[in-house]
C-alpha cells in the first residue's frame, strides 16, 4: 500500500514562472500522477471569465494560454501512446472577472480568447442566458466558433435576425475518436433553469428525454460510449433521469457525465459503468477523467468484455502541475499557440487597465473560510461598513431603513494588498441594483432576515421556484460548506511518512472527498476550513437600540432577491407586490458601490 502510494506521488523541484506578468508564481508541492486510460478527458466548467488565471493565488495562476499548451502537450502524448484525449467545457464562461465584465460591450475580448482552445464538447451555462445580449452572443459567436462541437440538447433561442425559434446548437453529436476508434454519442444539457431572458427557451430535462430524437439517439446500437456533458450538478435529479433513460435501453454501455454549476470538485458513481465528474470553478481546476475497457467499435469488438475502470484527477491550474504532468519545463512546455494566447490575454488586460489600482485592502476578507459573523468575513464587512455607507437614497436618507443582500452576490474573497479594477469584478460581477418598499411596518421588516434565512422550506412550498439555496453561494448548495479542518496542520498521512526523507510543508488547498475516495486532487494539500453562511445579511440604518420607537422603515434590497422579499412579507402578513417597489440609488449597481467604497476608504497604494 505504501509503495503503491509512493509510486503515484511525486515531489519534484522545477523552476516555474507565471504566465501573466502580474501573476504569482506557483510553489512546489507533492503531486499525484494522472491516471491515463484508453480514452481520456480534460474538463473545465464555471470559469466565469477567469481566463487570466488567479493573479494572487499561486496554486491557480496559469492562464488560458497555458491550458491550451497543456492540452496540446497531452494530445501529443495520447497520439504517441495510441489513446484518445477529448476536451470538454460545460458552461458559465462569463460574469465573474474583469476580463469579461470590464469591457463595453461585456465579453469584447473573451470570446476570441476562449475559442483558441480546441474543445470537442461545449455546452451552455445559466449565466450565458440571464441577458439577451449574452445569449445572442452565444448563438452568433461561440456556437459558430466551435462548429458542430457545441451541443444544446434542451435549449432553444429566438434567432436575433429572424425571430424564429431554433435550437441554440445541435442537439447531440455522434463521432468516432481519432486513435482508438471509440464510437461516442454526446449530449449537452442545461439544468431546469427558469431565470433566463425571454429570448431563450429552456426545455425541462424530463420532457427532452421523451422526444423522438433523444430516444433514437440512445437506441443506437452502434455506440461504445455515451457522454452526457452539461451545466448540471452531477447529483441532481436531472442527471438521475438521463441516466435512468439511457440505462433502460442500453443496460451495459458505459456513460460518462460531466457536470457543473455548483462550483465544486466532485465525483459520483451511478453504477460500475457510469461515473460523473464536476471540475470546480474560476479556472482553479482542470478535471482529468479516464476510462479503460471501452469497446472500440469496428476495430475491436472484444473490448467490452474486459473489466472497465474509471479514474479521475482534479488538477490545480498552475504551471508547476502542468510541467510535471507533461514531463516538460519552462523552455519545452509552452506551445507557440498557447504563448500567443497568453500574450493576447495580456494585451486585453492592458487595454482594459485591469491591474489599475484604486485602493489597498488592509486585510484578507473571506467568503467562507471563516465563520460568520467575523471581522475577517466579507459579509460582516459588507453589513457593518459598505451597506451603511453606500446604500443611501438622497430623498430618503432620513428615513430608517433595513438593507438586505444575499450572500450569493459576493463571489470571491478579497486579499490583502492591491484592490484593482479586476478585483472589483471578481468580488461581485453583477450589475444588479437596489430596490425598496417604502414605509413598511417595522414589526414586519424586523422579521424579514429570519424568514429568509430560516424558513426556506415554507417559502418553497408557497413558490417552488424560490428555493432558498439560490440566495447563498453555489458551493453551499452542494452541501460542501461547514467542513472544518483540524487545528493541527495535516502533512502526509501517517502510514506514508516513513518513506519521505524530507517532508514538505503542505500548502493550503483542496482536499476533496468524493465517491472514489480522498485521492482525487493532483496536489496534496493541507485542508482549508469552509463554513456555512446565511442566505442573506442585513444592515439597519437609522434604527437605534430602542427599536420600539421605530414604526415604519424602508426595506431596501438587491433587485435579484425581490421575489423572496415579497414572498417573505406575504408570509409575515404584509400585502405587497412589484408595483409597490421602486429603484433605490438609481444608476448605481452593487459592483459600483463596492468600488466607490474602496476608493473612499482604502485609498492609496500598497
Amino acid at each position: 500500500m505504501i509503495l503503491r502510494w509512493l509510486a503515484g506521488l511525486a515531489v519534484c523541484v522545477i523552476s516555474v514562472q507565471a504566465a501573466q506578468p502580474s501573476a504569482a508564481s506557483p510553489v512546489s508541492a507533492p503531486l499525484r500522477e494522472l491516471p491515463w486510460g484508453q480514452i481520456n478527458f480534460l474538463h473545465t466548467t464555471d470559469t466565469h471569465g477567469w481566463h487570466s488565471g488567479h493573479l494572487q493565488e499561486p496554486s491557480f495562476s496559469a492562464d488560458w494560454g497555458d491550458y491550451i499548451s497543456f492540452a496540446e502537450r497531452l494530445r501529443e502524448r495520447a497520439d504517441e501512446e495510441g489513446v484518445d484525449l477529448l476536451v470538454v467545457d460545460t458552461g458559465d464562461r462569463i460574469e465573474g472577472n474583469g476580463l469579461y465584465d470590464a469591457s463595453d460591450p461585456k465579453g469584447l475580448y473573451t470570446s476570441d480568447i476562449f475559442k483558441e482552445q480546441e474543445i470537442d464538447i461545449v455546452t451552455v451555462g445559466n449565466h450565458e442566458l440571464y441577458k439577451q445580449n449574452s445569449s445572442d452572443n452565444e448563438y452568433l459567436k461561440t456556437v459558430p466558433n466551435f462548429k458542430g462541437n457545441y451541443l444544446a440538447s434542451n435549449l432553444d433561442i429566438l434567432d436575433p435576425k429572424t425571430g424564429e425559434r431554433v435550437p441554440l446548437a445541435r442537439r447531440y453529436r455522434k463521432f468516432i475518436t481519432k486513435n482508438q476508434g471509440i464510437r461516442v454519442v454526446a449530449f449537452g444539457f442545461l439544468f431546469n433553469f427558469k431565470g433566463n431572458a425571454n429570448n431563450t427557451i429552456v426545455q425541462k430535462v424530463e420532457d427532452t428525454i421523451n422526444e423522438e430524437w433523444f430516444k433514437d439517439a440512445i437506441h443506437d446500437r452502434e455506440v461504445d460510449l455515451f457522454v452526457v456533458a452539461g451545466h448540471v450538478h452531477i447529483r441532481s435529479e436531472e442527471y438521475r433521469m438521463i441516466f435512468k433513460a439511457i440505462r433502460e435501453v442500453q443496460w451495459d454501455t458505459p456513460i460518462q457525465f460531466f457536470g457543473g454549476h455548483y462550483h465544486i470538485r466532485d465525483y459520483k458513481k451511478f453504477d460500475s459503468k457510469s461515473y460523473a465528474i464536476e471540475s470546480g470553478r474560476y479556472m482553479e481546476t482542470i478535471g482529468f477523467q479516464s476510462i479503460s475497457g471501452v469497446s472500440t467499435g469496428a476495430k475491436d469488438h472484444s473490448s467490452r468484455t474486459k473489466s472497465m475502470t474509471f479514474s479521475r484527477r482534479y488538477i490545480d491550474n498552475n504551471l508547476y502541475s502542468f510541467y510535471h504532468h507533461t514531463s516538460l519545463n519552462s523552455t519545452t512546455f509552452p506551445t507557440d499557440h498557447g504563448s500567443n494566447v497568453s500574450s493576447l490575454i495580456t494585451s486585453s488586460r492592458n487595454a482594459l487597465k485591469l491591474d489599475s489600482q484604486f485602493g489597498c485592502a488592509p486585510v484578507d476578507l473571506w467568503t467562507n473560510r471563516v465563520p460568520y459573523p467575523n471581522n475577517s468575513s466579507i459579509f460582516s464587512w459588507l453589513e457593518q461598513l459598505v451597506l451603511p455607507d453606500m446604500v443611501i437614497e438622497p430623498k430618503r436618507k432620513l428615513t430608517p431603513r433595513v438593507v438586505l443582500a444575499n450572500t450569493g452576490a459576493m463571489r470571491f474573497d478579497i486579499f490583502k494588498g492591491p484592490f484593482t479594477i479586476d478585483t472589483t469584478f471578481s468580488v461581485s460581477p453583477f450589475s444588479t441594483g437596489f430596490r425598496y418598499i417604502k414605509n413598511v411596518p417595522f414589526k414586519l421588516a424586523d422579521q424579514l432576515l429570519t424568514v429568509l434565512n430560516n424558513e426556506g422550506e415554507i417559502l418553497k412550498q408557497a413558490d417552488p421556484d424560490l428555493k432558498a439555496y439560490l440566495l447563498a453561494p453555489p458551493e453551499q448548495a452542494a452541501g460542501r460548506a461547514n467542513m472544518i479542518a483540524s487545528d493541527t496542520p495535516r502533512d502526509y498521512p501517517s502510514n506514508q511518512q516513513p518513506l519521505i526523507a524530507e517532508k514538505q510543508k503542505l500548502t493550503l488547498g483542496y482536499t476533496t472527498k468524493d465517491d472514489d475516495g480522498e485521492d482525487g486532487d493532483d496536489t496534496v494539500h493541507s485542508p482549508i476550513s469552509f463554513y456555512d453562511v446565511p442566505n442573506c445579511i442585513e444592515a439597519r440604518i437609522g434604527i437605534g437600540a430602542d427599536d420600539e420607537a421605530v414604526e415604519a422603515v424602508d426595506v431596501v434590497y438587491l433587485e435579484f432577491i425581490q421575489p423572496w422579499i415579497l414572498l417573505a412579507l406575504k408570509f409575515l402578513g404584509g400585502e405587497y407586490d412589484s408595483a409597490d417597489t421602486e429603484g433605490y440609488v438609481e444608476g448605481m449597481d452593487f459592483t459600483t458601490m463596492i468600488a466607490q467604497w474602496v476608493k473612499e476608504y482604502w485609498e492609496g497604494d500598497c
